[in-house]
């Protein structure tokens, strides 16, 4: 198999890697560049409609202590190049690019609708208590509060904290995307997980790992990725480039009839 870097490939690998470097240069802690351009829940007021695709060429580049983070961008960017060449090859350049940012925005699609699934109920309990939405924000925003709280308002707002507060980072949608197109099209090629060094068909890899997703997602327990990955996500970018996929071949199948 041919993995000499492809057009569209290569200079989204570029452009990745551009914005981690400049994520480490402006600012403190890559704050900065985050506020601006990481994807932020739509009711948090640092959310802006960019973020939505800047996002996908965000990645972590800074642990809690202030580290150097490279794993999150070197693990991205090995996918991109495995999988993404031979579908690049297969699909040609425009339709690849079409397939990734599409995968993206069906990875925004299912975590923010997981999100506001969660969110909703726990925000309209709180107003029902006798709460303002203006206060609630507030106690969002600042994670302090100035009055009592009694019932359940503490746990509804432990619960939609990290939510009002989440930001999003990472091609990993994207990649999911074009891992599904790539089993599409070599449902028996062997994947293996750099962890679990075990060929498995990808036509059964590629569902297990959507499956492990959804489990991380409702349950908050991670099988291989860190605990603050967006499962959801993952998910999004999955179906969405599986779905594509079977339609790019159904209707190449009917052509060709």
């Amino acid at each position: 198999m041919n993995f000499q870097l492809t057009d569209a490939v290569k200079h989204l690998i570029i452009i990745n890697v551009l914005f981690w470097i400049a994520t480490l240069s402006i600012g403190a802690n890559g704050d900065f560049m985050n506020d601006l351009f990481a994807l932020h829940f739509p009711a948090n007021e640092m959310f802006k409609p960019w973020q939505i695709v800047t996002h996908m060429f965000m990645h972590a580049s800074f642990d809690s202590a202030g580290g150097i983070v490279f794993a999150h961008i070197l693990f991205n960017m090995f996918g991109l190049w495995m999988f993404g060449v031979p579908v690049e090859r297969h699909l040609g350049k425009n339709k690849f690019l079409f397939l990734y940012f599409s995968a993206g925005l069906g990875a925004v699609l299912f975590q923010l609708g997981y999100y506001y699934f969660n969110y909703i109920p726990a925000f309209t309990e709180l107003v029902n208590s006798g709460l303002s939405s203006t206060q609630i924000i507030d106690m969002l925003t600042t994670n302090q509060t100035n009055i009592e709280l009694v019932g359940n308002q503490l746990a509804n707002l432990q619960e939609l904290y990290p939510i009002y507060n989440a930001s999003m980072v990472g091609a990993s949608g994207c990649i999911m995307g074009i891992l599904a197109a790539f089993g599409m099209m070599n449902p028996n090629a062997e994947l293996m997980l750099i962890f679990l060094p075990i060929p498995i068909k990808a036509k059964y890899f590629i569902p297990g790992i959507i499956l492990l997703d959804v489990i991380s997602a409702v349950t908050g327990q991670s099988f291989f990725s860190p605990s603050n990955t967006a499962y959801m996500a993952h998910v999004g970018g999955a179906i969405i480039g599986a779905i594509m996929m079977w339609y790019w071949k159904k209707n190449s199948f009917n052509d060709r009839r």
